[in-house]
């Protein structure tokens, strides 16, 4: 393949692999059209969640939808980049291997380009079912974002890589209507991460089939229309840098290894009273905690506020 080409993620939620050696056969469920990730979940024990990390398998998730750029292929993989997951690793965006068949040719019309009137629809529950040709067919995740055409009744419809669909009108906004960033955002980012408490960790995760503690952090923010990087070692070099004392709801708190000394590891988002909420690890599910006596207390080194002014290096 040569040069790069826009494609859409035609599943609910792709893995994007190191290579295309990375799967192993019991994620054979992962590489499905449609995918089975339920199916997958539940047959992974610890020590398989462990080695998605430890084996350096997985490197991130797309959303159904979601625009990548294919650079490339090999055998039944694509080679792409995710422009909206922002990282230092290729200025394109987040890169990996995708199943081919988890990926579809954009409609003609699908990015509406150059068209700032062009409206988008958003999934702000934790997940909502799509609906093809009048039938119930992929269950989306959270932050799921697809192309508005219009409303019928309770129902709104949109454009998606399968053709046109609806979805419940309770289960979404226009992208056009997310709050803008103001004293209230901290408090919207933590109302968001609410509602995933008691769900269950996903190295390199995503969505809300399961998200890693980063993956957590990014989507919380870009449910409030802010745009952070994808892993924890760029997120804690933007933002507003905050001193433990001026800590305010949403903010993040970044734990490094040695005490503080060593290299950043994780993320979690402060809810005030002394508390955080946290995707943990591969043993865990997202939680509430009093940091004081929390295993990472010691950790805990930086924290950064991305939701007053403007985001920069600092």
């Amino acid at each position: 393949m040569s040069g790069q080409k826009k494609m859409l993620v035609a599943v609910s939620v792709a893995g994007v692999w190191t290579t295309p050696e990375s799967p192993r056969a019991l994620d054979e469920p992962a590489l499905q059209n449609p995918v089975r990730l339920p199916k997958w979940l539940m047959s992974l024990t610890i020590t398989d969640k462990l080695d998605l990390c430890d084996a350096n398998r997985l490197q991130t998730q797309v959303l159904f939808g979601a625009e990548v750029i294919v650079t490339g292929e090999s055998g039944d993989f694509a080679q792409v980049c995710v422009p909206d997951q922002k990282t230092a690793k290729s200025p394109l965006g987040y890169p990996g291997w995708v199943p081919k068949r988890q990926l579809a040719e954009p409609p003609s019309s699908y990015f509406s380009e150059g068209s700032s009137a062009a409206e988008w629809v958003e999934i702000v529950s934790p997940r909502a079912v799509l609906t093809l040709d009048g039938q119930p067919e992929l269950e989306l995740s959270f932050m799921t974002r697809l192309p508005y055409i219009g409303r019928e009744a309770d129902r709104v419809q949109v454009a998606t890589p399968l053709g046109a669909g609806t979805l419940p009108a309770q289960d979404i906004r226009l992208a056009s209507s997310c709050p803008s960033v103001d004293a209230q955002t901290g408090e919207r980012i933590v109302d968001a991460a609410r509602q995933f408490v008691g769900l269950p960790y996903l190295w390199s995760g995503m969505s809300s089939y399961g998200f890693d503690c980063s993956g957590f952090a990014h989507h919380m923010h870009k449910s409030q229309g802010i745009l952070i990087p994808r892993d924890v070692s760029e997120q804690v070099l933007y933002g507003e840098d905050v001193s433990e004392d001026r800590l305010e709801r949403g903010d993040l708190l970044f734990f490094a290894r040695d005490e503080g000394k060593g290299k950043f590891h994780h993320v979690g988002i402060y809810i005030g009273d002394g508390c955080m909420i946290h995707s943990p690890d591969s043993r865990g599910a997202v939680e509430i905690v009093l940091l004081a006596e929390h295993k990472l207390a010691k950790e805990h080194s930086k924290s950064r506020r991305y939701w007053s002014g403007k985001p920069g290096a600092s």
